[in-house]
């Protein structure tokens, strides 16, 4: 079974993101799945707030949520930390700074821990800087250097608080990736993909662009986004 993703654009837990998450909690399958907040990439900015305020907000959507508090390379390592994700129905990754999350998730435990839940049917959601370390290539804030991401959602990369933005200006911008066969995804803030790779659903309250060698395209809520153009 191909796994289940969800790639938010940012200002996560937002009441804008109500029905984008009860979607999200739906697709899991389950009355009360268990929720666990990884405030990661909000290492060194308030991430004990990043955690309680995911947890507050799964727990009104009915969800039984706990956070995580994963912030550096050794808690990531940490098998005693690490063992917390065994049988999460969703892993949440917060927004931050992504070349932290990033250069803690690399390599460690808690990576391998979280492909293995994947693996065993749990939803894995990354907001903002945890959606961008998910692709094939992230895009360095604020140099715009193309990086090596984890590729756990393949064949793509994501630009995340992309509303108010000119896809006709971005798209100059991408032509590295493009031309490498990747599918750039520009997500709107309290806005999300969700299903598995290649095949996702628009959710929330804004939209996506999606950009492809040949040009962008938008697509609401409700709209379908697969591999091909």
């Amino acid at each position: 079974m191909p796994p289940t993703i969800a790639l938010v654009g940012g200002d996560e837990f937002r009441p804008h993101c109500q029905e984008m998450d009860t979607a999200i909690l739906q697709a899991a399958g389950r009355q009360h799945p268990r929720v666990v907040i990884l405030p990661t990439a909000a290492a060194h900015s308030g991430p004990q707030k990043a955690a309680n305020d995911g947890v507050a907000h799964f727990h009104r959507l009915g969800a039984n949520a706990e956070p995580l508090l994963i912030l550096n390379q050794a808690q990531a390592n940490d098998p005693n930390l690490v063992r917390r994700l065994a049988l999460a129905d969703l892993i949440y990754l917060t927004g931050g700074n992504p070349d932290h999350l990033l250069a803690t998730l690399r390599n460690s435990r808690l990576l391998t821990a979280i492909i293995d839940a994947v693996a065993q049917g749990a939803i894995l959601a990354g907001s903002s800087a945890g959606a961008m370390v998910l692709g094939t290539l992230m895009r360095r804030p604020p140099t715009g250097q193309w990086i090596d991401a984890l590729g756990i959602a393949p064949g793509i990369a994501v630009l995340p608080h992309h509303e108010n933005r000119d896809p006709a200006q971005i798209f100059p911008q991408l032509h590295p990736p493009l031309a490498a066969g990747l599918t750039i995804l520009g997500i709107d803030a309290q806005t999300g993909l969700l299903g598995p790779p290649g095949h996702w659903q628009v959710v929330g309250y804004g939209q996506i662009t999606a950009y492809r060698p040949a040009g962008w395209q938008t697509y609401r809520p409700g709209a379908t986004i697969t591999a091909d153009p």
